[in-house]
């Protein structure tokens, strides 16, 4: 029994670390030992430093809680190499976490056994990927985290958040459901307490961020998938600049050529469509625009959309003039010969 202790140790600190609560009888179960050994590991961790708070409740359970330091992470070879894998990946393509994420990647690293450090250099000098844009705005990563246990422990959350054009913040008070990224900005899912209505919040807005200790009951989420609603909720959302295009194709084909999401694409009958190419970024709406040309469409958008298609018209037409008639010149050249 007392070899199998240091090993025991481990497996029980690992388990703490994988969820917020465990109760006495789970932990005696995944152990294979009884309540009172698990007792007495709780007793022995806590006298190696690590604080293990015991819960109330039925049957009490324990908890690892926040300590003057972080204690070791426990991770199998599958958990490294994701962990890893994601880490990278936070460093080349999470707006404001690059550096965060590069001094975590090098920590890990350094720890890895070999096999693995070779795996995952093969996996990084393997693979690639495209950016098409690099903006967005910069997130904490702290707001993220504690964002991010709020939506798991099912547990409620306040913050002051400044509504676009807003110069002041407004105290909100949410059941938070799930984080998801988009362009490279990160968005909270939420149900207001105070609105009792879901809500969208982009996390560069929210400050003073408070957890309240109350837990609440998840609601189902419209539609079952929150990405998809919070695709649509940025979609429909007032933009800058207003452009929409009437096309002359039915609206299924349009969704299939474009990817345009179905709040969109408006049919108006089985020939034609309106396509809501609206947005805050004038490249954007270009490049929404130019999806269309397998299709004719005439274009209602506002004064600074068709200054900057005429602009970009300009360049292009510059472009391919200009090699025409350098090709032409060439083709003189060569006859005289």
């Amino acid at each position: 029994m007392t070899s199998d202790l240091p090993a025991r140790m481990l497996r029980l600190l690992s388990l703490l670390q994988t969820r917020r609560e465990w109760s006495g009888a789970e932990l005696a179960d995944r152990l294979g030992v009884t309540g009172r050994t698990v007792r007495r590991d709780i007793d022995r961790l806590r006298e190696l430093g690590y604080p293990v708070e015991g819960t109330t409740g039925h049957a009490g359970g324990y908890r690892l809680a926040s300590g003057t330091a972080m204690p070791p992470l426990l991770l199998d070879d599958d958990e490294a190499t994701a962990t890893a894998v994601a880490l990278r990946t936070a460093a080349g393509h999470l707006t404001g976490m690059e550096e965060t994420a590069l001094r975590a990647l090098a920590k890990l690293e350094q720890v890895l056994p070999t096999r693995l450090r070779t795996q995952l250099a093969a996996l990084q000098q393997t693979t690639a990927a495209i950016d098409w844009e690099s903006r967005g705005p910069r997130i904490d990563p702290e707001l993220l985290a504690l964002l991010a246990v709020a939506c798991r422990d099912h547990e409620m959350i306040a913050f002051d958040y400044t509504t676009r054009g807003a110069t002041t913040a407004a105290p909100r008070r949410v059941e938070p459901h799930h984080l998801v990224s988009s362009g490279g900005a990160w968005y909270l899912l939420a149900h207001d307490t105070g609105k009792d209505d879901w809500r969208i919040y982009r996390l560069d807005r929210v400050t003073a961020p408070t957890p309240l200790r109350h837990r609440f009951t998840p609601r189902p989420i419209p539609g079952g998938d929150p990405a998809a609603y919070v695709a649509t909720k940025i979609a429909t959302a007032p933009a800058r600049y207003r452009a929409v295009a009437t096309v002359q194709a039915p609206a299924e084909t349009v969704r299939r050529r474009t990817g345009a999401l179905p709040d969109r694409v408006t049919s108006l009958d089985g020939n034609s469509c309106t396509v809501d190419c609206s947005g805050n970024y004038l490249p954007g709406i270009a490049q929404h625009l130019a999806a269309l040309d397998a299709a004719d469409y005439t274009l209602d958008a506002d004064p600074q959309v068709i200054a900057y298609l005429r602009r970009a018209a300009e360049r292009l037409h510059q472009a391919v003039t200009s090699r025409a008639g350098r090709q032409a010149q060439s083709d003189g050249r060569r006859n005289r010969y």
